[in-house]
């Protein structure tokens, strides 16, 4: 038994919310795969690890506190995400390719 005050005394649904993310492969982007509560982020890593790579479809794990993380509000999508108008240039569209540049 763990002494008192420590993480092995809490009921684990008092345990943080651990967002996952998981890279499959090297050079492509890490994905979250979910969610999960542990008491530290050693534990989080280690049931990341058992639960979402249990067929090692990964090489790379990071875990994140939830309440770490700041999100954009998706009701303001609208809002936050279209170009002001003028600024058209921000778009690929914008501009053209040279005759000599390949692979654009």
């Amino acid at each position: 038994m763990s002494a008192p005050g420590t993480p092995g005394d809490a009921h684990p649904e008092t345990w943080p919310l651990w967002e996952v993310f998981v890279r499959s492969s090297r050079g492509l982007s890490h994905v979250h795969v979910g969610s999960l509560h542990a008491p530290d982020e050693t534990m989080a890593v280690r049931n990341a690890r058992d639960l979402y790579t249990r067929r090692n479809e990964g090489v790379s794990i990071w875990v994140v506190p939830s309440d770490a993380i700041t999100a954009s509000d998706p009701d303001a999508k609208g809002a936050f995400f279209e170009s002001p108008s003028g600024k058209n240039y921000r778009h690929a569209t914008y501009y053209t390719a040279s005759e000599g540049v390949k692979h654009l």
